[in-house]
């Protein structure tokens, strides 16, 4: 059994996986969010894969439908599912902690196979490589002070081995702006939505 939850935005719906944290896509509908999610499972078992873990999600199970908002209809997933208040165990924080670390690594060798300059979208917009990236690096230092990881420019080198050992620990709880497991999914979504994106805005 894969366990998803839906965030529904007025313009755009999230279908964002709990088993298999990072894995979220988004359509028009709920439907159309649950097939887009299924069309990535090839892709996300390139990152289980390295992360060393058995991927078998199984077949969906939508344990939860939240109400999204500007950030879900501008292409995030953006809010807490009420299951992420739930203890932070042991093989979970082990496990999430693992496909963060993948994750990174399928980004660093993405970025270094991928050409600067990037095919544009319909309308001429898209971010090239090196752009792309300063974006990944910033987004990740506001989404770990949400975390109490505070990171300054110089620092950046520092905040992946910080954030790895705030997720790797588990909790009864915590006090955290964000819950460890939602800002596990966050910052993996983020990091493998600009992998897949570099992949697909690559001339072929």
């Amino acid at each position: 059994m894969h366990t998803i939850y839906l965030e529904l935005g007025k313009k755009r719906v999230f279908a964002n996986s709990v088993d298999w944290p990072g894995w979220s896509r988004s359509a028009r509908t709920e439907d159309d969010a649950i097939e887009a999610l299924l069309s990535y499972e090839e892709r996300y078992r390139v990152v289980a894969d390295r992360a060393g873990l058995v991927f078998e999600p199984g077949e969906i199970r939508v344990a939860e439908k939240i109400t999204g908002n500007a950030t879900t209809d501008f292409g995030a997933p953006a809010l807490p599912a009420v299951l992420d208040s739930e203890p932070w165990g042991a093989a979970e924080a082990a496990k999430n902690a693992a496909l963060m670390r993948a994750a990174w690594e399928v980004f660093d060798d993405v970025v270094g196979v991928t050409p600067e300059e990037l095919r544009k979208g319909p309308r001429g917009g898209g971010r090239d490589r090196d752009k792309m990236v300063d974006h990944v690096v910033n987004a990740e230092r506001a989404y770990a002070a949400k975390l109490d990881v505070r990171i300054r420019p110089a620092e950046v080198a520092e905040m992946r081995p910080r954030l790895l050992e705030v997720v790797s620990r588990p909790l009864d709880g915590d006090d955290y702006r964000w819950p460890v497991r939602y800002a596990s999914r966050r910052i993996i979504w983020h990091v493998l939505d600009h992998v897949w994106e570099m992949e697909d805005r690559t001339e072929r």
